[in-house]
């Protein structure tokens, strides 16, 4: 189990030179230190513009603040992204251009190689005094969006990861209410 918070992330610049992200977690790859296992990000979009390309990558996106974005794959029509909280997975080698609706976004964004992995991603909200079982799993990570949450005694407030390897069955609980990002890593075989 490992808790992360604003000390232990980084800004890291997009890879196409568009923006900047603030990389909350990179899991190592198993076999190429040059690429990672997956990711967890959250980025600031201040204008419209093309997004990165990352072939072999299974992306999930949500926006978190702002008025959303319309999201262009190529000759399909726009998908439109305008509420909080509502994830979009799509393939990261997609040719991916992001429209502004009303301004600048922040979004989440979580980026898992799918050669060794898929993820599940969920948005929980608890009431004051709720719990809800975290399954086991490979990989378990829990992002606090909004109040305080806690799992076998780690207490998480906002903004604050926790990273939870081969977990065994426990519950996350809020005292006060909370949205939690809870993401579940399977292995491939």
């Amino acid at each position: 189990m490992r808790r992360l918070g604003s000390a232990d992330y980084r800004d890291m610049p997009w890879k196409n030179g568009g923006g900047v992200t603030r990389e909350l977690l990179k899991l190592p790859h198993p076999s190429d230190p040059a690429r990672f296992l997956a990711r967890l990000s959250i980025a600031s979009v201040a204008a419209s513009g093309p997004f990165s390309v990352f072939p072999g990558v299974d992306r999930t996106l949500m926006i978190l603040e702002g008025k959303g974005v319309a999201l262009s794959f190529g000759a399909t029509p726009e998908v439109v992204l305008d509420q909080a909280l509502r994830p979009l997975a799509f393939p990261g080698e997609a040719e991916v251009r992001c429209r502004l609706l009303g301004g600048p976004v922040r979004d989440f964004n979580l980026m898992v190689d799918r050669a060794v992995a898929e993820a599940s991603l969920a948005v929980l909200h608890l009431a004051p005094g709720e719990a809800l079982g975290v399954a086991e799993g490979w990989t378990v990570l829990l992002h606090v969006l909004e109040g305080r949450a806690s799992v076998t005694g780690a207490s998480l407030s906002a903004n604050e990861t926790l990273w939870l390897e081969e977990s065994e069955p426990q519950a996350l609980r809020s005292d006060e209410g909370a949205v939690v990002v809870a993401i579940h890593l399977t292995r491939r075989a």
